[in-house]
């Protein structure tokens, strides 16, 4: 069932802002970023601080990469709205929305660097059985896949795992197409600040 506290409950200036971008982008606000506004001492300046910093901060994975391990997480845990809005985000990034296809729906056999191959074997193992083993590190570590890497794959995990969650919870509202390419239009614009 959907809280009504997506829809209601907001200061007057956060409502002007949900107006202002209906307004200009002919899209509602996506759930998950109206979940940020509600009390945002409390979860959404933290989650936007550190989604952002995982997804656009610096790294040796291309934002199109972050954004695919996003989109595979999200494939992992089966949330809609999630695969929806992270696999526009990758398509665009990537200008290849065949390759985003391919790596969703079977990483293996999908036309990826060895590297992100076996990051998002990981990363799909992490989700799906909530741990990883020293041997799972050694396999990706074996492809060239740097420490560093590793933690900022894990970085992006915990973001998506988190959200995931709470867009089922929340029963996030799943856009069009059109409301996903939008979305990731600003996404790629702006960040996730």
């Amino acid at each position: 069932m959907r809280p009504r506290v997506l829809d209601h409950g907001y200061r007057r200036g956060t409502k002007l802002l949900f107006a202002m971008v209906r307004l200009f982008s002919g899209h509602p606000m996506p759930d998950a970023a109206k979940l940020v506004f509600y009390r945002p001492e409390f979860y959404g300046e933290r989650a936007k601080a550190f989604t952002h910093e995982a997804m656009r901060g610096p790294s040796d994975w291309s934002v199109a990469d972050r954004e695919l391990m996003a989109a595979y997480v999200s494939t992992v845990n089966d949330t809609a709205f999630c695969v929806g809005a992270h696999t526009a985000t990758a398509s665009r990034a990537y200008g290849d929305s065949a390759k985003v296809a391919a790596a969703l729906a079977d990483p293996d056999t999908a036309p990826l660097e060895e590297g992100l191959r076996a990051t998002l074997r990981m990363l799909g193992t992490l989700v799906r059985e909530g741990t990883v083993t020293a041997d799972d590190m050694r396999a990706v570590l074996s492809t060239g896949v740097t420490p560093r890497q590793i933690e900022d794959a894990l970085a992006v995990c915990a973001a998506f795992d988190l959200t995931d969650h709470l867009a089922d919870a929340f029963d996030f509202e799943v856009l069009d197409v059109e409301g996903f390419d939008a979305g990731a239009k600003f996404l790629l614009r702006r960040g996730y600040r």
